[in-house]
């Protein structure tokens, strides 16, 4: 690739930033798009919507930058959670890694790498149409004392990012802890989710959990709640949901009777839906008073303790002799509770999880469909081999250079939008019992497919056979990435410049919750609408920004023109991010930090990557000395790693029980702590289960549908 390309990407996404920038400092003052650009403070009562007109609302400004920029660490914990706080540090990190390895890389290597000759001397005189390979290790002659100082580069940026690996894995830990000493009872706290419990002929899941655990949890047991089946109890909630919006009185209030609505008698439609809701709402009833009385439960109970300590000691003791009896597991908070599963057998999610893993092997296999496309892209001599006609058109300068340098990135930008969605949904039937454990499984899905299809797939071209051949040969892998990597340098610029600027100033902008509302506006009533404030979809932006890290972790002595434009993505994603924290995102759940060690991980295999890349660059430039003095570098980052995963991830799996305890003792003077414990049970109830309040008739429907003691046996 040329620079003239890189230039004219680069003109385009700047161009787009700017306009996105500017749009959205007006339209996030206008009253009718609150619910697109600040719905959270909408929903929280401290947003003015007044709807007199004020010439201020079209100018731009840029006070938000100001009020993001202000937002204090602690202020975004009380806001947020830990989770949004260990978001943003991820930033920051990844902020301090490369302007240290942006130093580095702009002031030491780039010169030194611009000074050799090994591909072509740079024309500074005519600099657009220089190749971008001219700025990277490629044109450093081969043999060169000079490829010593990019090999002290690499051991400086990994001791320097596994210091910052260590702080950081330290601090949040302890945030962790001290988050954990700080909070208010929370129900999970002191639940356990108990499953494969064992049932005799003729007796009840509910007698068997109880009977088990006053005999061998006395002291500290406390209740439980057997889950049951509910599936036709949430398909009859959801009917009367979608009637329940049909018999809005502020839309039509009459239709024809005959067919297409134009001829008959008139029916009044209120009267007509409020009947079929009736209907509806005694067959709810009825189901559950079924579901009560006649026992459909499942193998599963949300079991209580007194204490977190009863409830930690019962959670991580095997509590039978068979193994896949009694198998217990944290409670998840009551409102990230995920309940299909919970009537699933273990066979079918024995199944669902063999169904998954297939499901992800042939997407990553599709997925090279466009990868080539791309890579086809990039070439011109190729497309003009695959589309002759277009030969006339590919020679004017400026069509060719936004064809091999903007195209590429953002077709496949646009196809990994889906993947997000799709991983959710793959992980969301395997089997998981909470929202924030299917975001985890998702967030791990995402990453390691963007670095397997856009890096690897990138990386080496081939059929898929020949990809998978490479990792059957692990000797090679080092050579072959020194030769593959360096020459994907100008289409990973590209990609950070396309991908990276345009997702985050498109995250600002919201252009799909912007589309939606203004569709549906016409059709519907802002005043009767209710709000809904989004969660953060951790599982789709914390992929992103770790592979952008790797690739500047993998390409900083490569190619160290891509730092200043991973640095101007992540000044970026600072300050937006920090702006929809406080307007827009609300917290789901929390997970009290637990997306680190996926980003911990992530960081030590970008190491390691860069290792193996340095060991098979150095070879291939005749200077085997120093390829094998890079040899024990991952070995000692997967020490190090090692030393963290023994050191820190066990206070992310579970709390110590000195924590435990001094949390317990510090509750025993608190006077609401009998009401709160009387009161678990009522937080673990099935939404199905629960009273509806949808028809006219509140005197009928606000009495409880089933008495406490056929809602939680106890």
């Amino acid at each position: 690739m040329l620079v003239s390309a890189l230039l004219t990407s680069l003109g385009i996404n700047s161009g787009l930033c700017v306009l996105f920038f500017t749009l959205y400092s007006i339209l996030r003052k206008q009253p009718s798009n609150y619910e697109v650009y600040m719905p959270r403070l909408l929903a929280e009562g401290e947003s003015n919507t007044s709807s007199l007109f004020n010439l201020e609302r079209l100018i731009p400004s840029p006070d938000w930058v100001k009020t993001a920029w202000q937002l204090t660490e602690d202020d975004l914990l009380s806001s947020s959670g830990l989770d949004a706080v260990v978001f943003m540090r991820l930033i920051n990190f990844s902020l301090r890694v490369f302007l240290f390895a942006g130093v580095i890389g702009v002031f030491v290597l780039l010169p030194i790498n611009c000074s050799g000759n090994q591909l072509e001397y740079v024309d500074f005189t005519d600099l657009s149409n220089n190749s971008l390979d001219v700025f990277t290790i490629s044109n450093v002659n081969n043999g060169s004392s000079k490829l010593w100082i990019h090999f002290v580069a690499v051991y400086l940026v990994t001791i320097f990012v596994c210091c910052l690996l260590y702080y950081e894995y330290k601090y949040i830990s302890q945030r962790r802890i001290d988050y954990f000493l700080s909070s208010k009872p929370q129900p999970h706290q002191f639940t356990i989710l108990v499953r494969s419990i064992p049932v005799s002929a003729g007796s009840g899941v509910s007698e068997k959990v109880d009977s088990f655990f006053r005999e061998y949890h006395p002291s500290t047991y406390l209740s439980h709640i057997v889950v049951r089946r509910t599936n036709k109890l949430q398909s009859l909630i959801v009917s009367i949901l979608l009637i329940h919006l049909q018999s809005d009185p502020n839309q039509q209030k009459y239709k024809h009777s005959s067919c297409f609505g134009l001829f008959g008698r008139k029916v009044n439609l209120v009267d007509h839906y409020e009947k079929k809701l009736e209907d509806i709402e005694e067959n709810v009833r009825l189901e559950q008073s079924e579901v009560s009385l006649a026992g459909e439960e499942v193998r599963s109970a949300f079991v209580f303790f007194k204490s977190r300590y009863g409830a930690a000691v019962a959670l991580h003791l095997q509590q039978s002799t068979n193994p896949t009896h009694w198998v217990t597991e944290q409670a998840p908070e009551p409102h990230d509770v995920y309940w299909p599963f919970f009537s699933s057998s273990f066979l079918r999610r024995w199944i669902s999880k063999l169904v998954v893993i297939l499901a992800c092997i042939l997407l990553t296999v599709l997925f090279l469909i466009p990868v080539v496309v791309v890579q086809g892209l990039t070439n011109l001599n190729q497309l003009e081999v695959w589309f002759p006609f277009l030969t006339s058109i590919l020679t004017i300068t400026f069509v060719s250079q936004v064809i091999t340098g903007y195209l590429p990135s953002l077709i496949l930008l646009l196809f990994l939008k889906i993947v997000p969605p799709v991983m959710e949904f793959l992980s969301s039937i395997q089997g998981y019992i909470s929202n924030s454990d299917i975001q985890k499984s998702a967030c791990s899905k995402v990453l390691w497919f963007t670095i397997w299809n856009i890096f690897f797939a990138t990386v080496f071209s081939g059929t898929v056979l020949y990809k998978v051949s490479l990792f059957l040969d692990p000797k090679n892998i080092p050579s072959r990435l020194g030769v593959a990597v360096p020459a994907q340098a100008s289409f990973f610029i590209a990609y950070v410049v396309t991908s990276g600027w345009t997702s985050t100033s498109s995250e600002l902008f919201r252009i799909f919750p912007l589309l939606w509302s203004l569709i549906k506006r016409p059709f519907t009533d802002s005043r009767d609408t209710e709000l809904e404030v989004p969660g953060i979809p951790y599982h789709s932006h914390t992929p992103r920004i770790l592979f952008f890290v790797l690739l500047g972790i993998a390409y900083f002595f490569l190619a160290p023109l891509i730092l200043p434009f991973l640095l101007v993505y992540l000044c970026l994603g600072y300050i937006i991010y920090r702006n929809q924290f406080i307007n827009v995102y609300a917290p789901q759940y929390e997970t009290a930090g637990k997306f680190w060690p996926i980003v911990h991980n992530s960081m030590i295999f970008s190491l390691v990557l860069m290792h193996a890349i340095a060991v098979g660059i150095f070879t291939l430039k005749k200077l085997p000395l120093a390829s094998t003095l890079v040899f024990p570098l991952p070995v000692l980052t997967l020490l190090f790693n090692e030393y963290c995963r023994k050191r820190f991830l066990p206070n992310f799996v579970a709390y110590p029980a000195e924590i435990l305890i001094r949390k317990d003792r510090q509750d025993e003077n608190d006077p609401t702590m009998p009401e709160f414990l009387d009161e678990l049970i009522s937080f673990y109830q099935d939404p199905a289960l629960m009273p509806i309040h949808y028809s006219g008739n509140s005197d009928r429907l606000n009495r409880p549908l089933l008495s406490s003691v056929h809602q939680a046996e106890v």
